[in-house]
C-alpha cells in the first residue's frame, strides 16, 4: 500500500471499528495519482494503462500499477483485460462509486484555486 493513512482505514473495517466517515473518505483517493486518474476516468472514459501513464508526467510504471490496484481494490476502478493480436491490452474504467467522488474533487479544486487567488500566488491549474 502506498499510503499509511489507507493501511489504517482498511485494518478499522477489517476489524469492524471504523467510526470516522471523514477519514475513510479520504482514504479512498489519498495517494499521489489516484485523484487525477479518478478525474480523467470521468472525463475521458474507459482508458489503456499506456494512456494513463502519458497525462501522468511523473508516474512511474511501478507507482501507477500500485495506485490502479488500490483504486480496483476499493472497487472505484474495474480493470478489464482483452486479447487482440495475440497481445494484453489492459483498460480501466471508472465505476459508479468512483464517480461519485466526482463532486468532492471538484470542490477540493475550487477550493484550492479560490486559496491560491486568495494568497496571490500563480494559478495554472485548470479543471478541463
Amino acid at each position: 500500500m502506498t499510503d499509511t493513512l489507507r493501511k489504517y482505514t482498511r485494518e478499522k473495517i477489517q476489524q469492524k471499528d471504523f467510526d470516522c466517515a471523514k477519514e475513510y473518505t479520504l482514504s479512498m483517493f489519498s495517494g499521489k495519482y489516484k485523484i487525477v486518474i479518478i478525474y480523467h476516468l470521468f472525463h475521458d472514459g474507459t482508458m489503456r494503462f499506456n494512456a494513463i501513464q502519458r497525462l501522468l508526467d511523473d508516474a512511474t510504471h511501478k507507482m501507477l500499477a500500485q495506485q490502479l490496484k488500490e483504486l480496483a481494490a476499493d472497487g472505484l476502478v474495474t480493470r478489464r483485460e482483452e486479447m487482440t493480436n495475440n497481445r494484453k491490452a489492459v483498460y480501466y474504467s471508472l465505476t459508479p462509486t468512483g464517480a461519485s467522488l466526482m463532486p468532492i474533487i471538484e470542490a477540493m479544486f475550487s477550493w484550492g484555486t479560490n486559496r491560491l487567488d486568495a494568497l496571490q500566488l500563480e494559478n495554472n491549474f485548470k479543471l478541463q
